[in-house]
């Protein structure tokens, strides 16, 4: 409907001039939904993964009319699946003024409405009701009710009204009856108590609402979304089997499946200031060892699968890891600088607050098993880097490695503390013999900002394939020979590099 004629359009006797023709919310998306298809628009922005997946069983779900539920583990973008909906419905659509339930004024369902057109006629006046005012969202609790949703009887609304309490009017409708001609959600289904699932599965199913002895027959034309995490998962309770039969289309989200498809959800999602952008660079390394964290940790022997890992963990991490810089810069007085490998350690906060273990152990638990995360991603990803580390032990001559470690097992080693200034942390890596010819060698064209972090990725690297000793103290990492590393509390030599 154009907007001038929602000017025009006053009264009921306007609408029916107007020619305009009611349909349901169930018709009025598909019908969207072919229109946006043959155009070739984007009908979920921002949904990144899921072109060839679940976009394509949402699109047949809707042309099939069905009502639908997302089913996946937690930070699956489920309910932002559900929320972007909305830009399949009329831009506005006609209701009986002062109605509660959004009736259709060719077809109203409430006693209101019904009583308002019969007196009034042509000359029963209406309201224009916006897209986003068509779209409700629940989430499903424990403590949800039969009235929250479905209604009850207002004993004051009967006081003013002077009505016995067996008139309908007395009725205070819920969340769903609300909801008529508009998207309703419900998330996390199975938290809803069986009892009001049973409810839930009657409107699907009769299209009557019992409330405390009434019996309404309200065909309610509502668009049904649900989510859900898998059974398994979620076991404050399940969904019920009749409700369950009565949902059309079961929709299976899943998490990115390439580390390009998880970046470029994490740039997106990610809050960076503009002045955070401005005065830091990340490097590319940084972000694909942030995104391999997590598909380590959707592996990992340590942590429950059955829960999931969100992709909200990246998210946080690349967050820190721009926090982590920015507060070194700020404290050593620095108008830029660049992000390093220890930075990753800065966002382990992120990894711990949100993966689930298998087995619940002591309160470093969680703290050990991100560093094993972020110790793992190091390593598979040093070989797409440099040589693999294993190969050129076996082979002493074409070894890029030796230099540096017999560097190191002349007594040296270095501390990288996490918030040593950019000057000299470079001094110090450029003074480890070896680490900028491999770089060199194998990046030449590469930036110098990115080249520094490679010259640092290499000892983290040699490190991870034990041809050095990594140890963590609070707020350094100390690398050393690995015969030091087998004999701690030796005085420090005073080749020692610094960071």
């Amino acid at each position: 409907m154009l907007e001038y004629d929602i000017e025009k359009i006053k009264t009921l006797g306007d609408l029916r001039k107007s020619g305009y023709v009611s349909r349901s919310i169930k018709d009025e998306m598909r019908e969207n939904l072919i229109r946006k298809l043959k155009k070739k628009e984007v009908l979920f922005p921002g949904i990144i993964g899921y072109e060839r997946t679940v976009i394509p069983e949402v699109e047949r779900a809707i042309l099939s009319r069905h009502n639908m539920i997302f089913l996946g583990l937690r930070g699956q973008a489920k309910t932002r699946m559900a929320r972007l909906m909305e830009n399949l419905l009329d831009p506005y659509i006609p209701v009986v003024a002062g109605s509660e339930l959004n009736d259709d004024p060719f077809h109203p369902i409430s006693r209101y409405a019904k009583d308002r057109i019969g007196k009034e006629g042509d000359n029963t006046p209406l309201e224009w009701v916006y897209k986003s005012e068509r779209y409700t969202e629940k989430l499903a609790t424990p403590d949800v009710t039969i009235a929250d949703l479905i209604g009850d009887v207002d004993p004051i609304k009967a006081a003013n009204l002077k009505l016995p309490f067996s008139d309908e009017r007395v009725l205070h409708y819920g969340l769903i009856p609300r909801a008529h001609r508009s998207i309703f959600v419900i998330n996390e289904l199975p938290d809803l108590q069986a009892r009001i699932q049973v409810a839930l599965f009657n409107i699907l199913q009769e299209e009557d609402i019992q409330i405390r002895g009434f019996k309404l027959r309200l065909p309610l034309d509502i668009q049904f979304v649900f989510t859900a995490n898998p059974e398994d998962y979620t076991n404050r309770g399940s969904i019920v089997t009749p409700l369950k039969d009565r949902i059309d289309s079961q929709i299976l989200t899943h998490y990115p499946r390439t580390l390009e498809e998880a970046g470029r959800i994490t740039e997106q999602e990610a809050r960076i200031t503009p002045e955070q952008r401005d005065a830091i660079y990340v490097p590319d390394l940084i972000k694909v060892l942030i995104e391999e964290c997590v598909f380590q940790a959707r592996e990992s022997e340590y942590v429950d699968q059955n829960s999931g890992v969100s992709a909200r963990l990246t998210i946080s991490a690349l967050e820190n890891v721009y926090s982590t810089a920015e507060r070194r810069m700020l404290i050593n007085g620095e108008n830029a600088t660049t992000a390093r490998i220890s930075d990753l350690y800065g966002a382990i906060p992120s990894i711990t607050g949100k993966v689930e273990l298998v087995y619940e152990g002591e309160q470093e638990g969680p703290l050990k098993i991100a560093h094993i995360l972020i110790n793992k991603s190091i390593r598979k990803h040093f070989k797409n880097f440099f040589p693999d580390p294993e190969k050129a032990r076996n082979n002493e001559e074409g070894n890029p490695y030796t230099s540096v470690v017999d560097w190191f097992n002349r007594g040296k080693y270095v501390e990288l503390i996490l918030d040593a200034d950019q000057k000299n942390y470079e001094k110090t890596l450029n003074e480890v013999r070896g680490v900028g010819t491999i770089v060199d060698a194998y990046f030449p064209d590469f930036d110098s900002r990115d080249k520094m972090v490679l010259k640092e990725f290499i000892l983290y690297g040699l490190a991870e394939f034990s041809f050095l000793s990594k140890t963590p103290q609070d707020d350094r990492l100390r690398f050393h020979d690995m015969l030091s590393g087998m004999m701690p509390g030796e005085d420090e030599d005073e080749g020692s590099m610094f960071i």
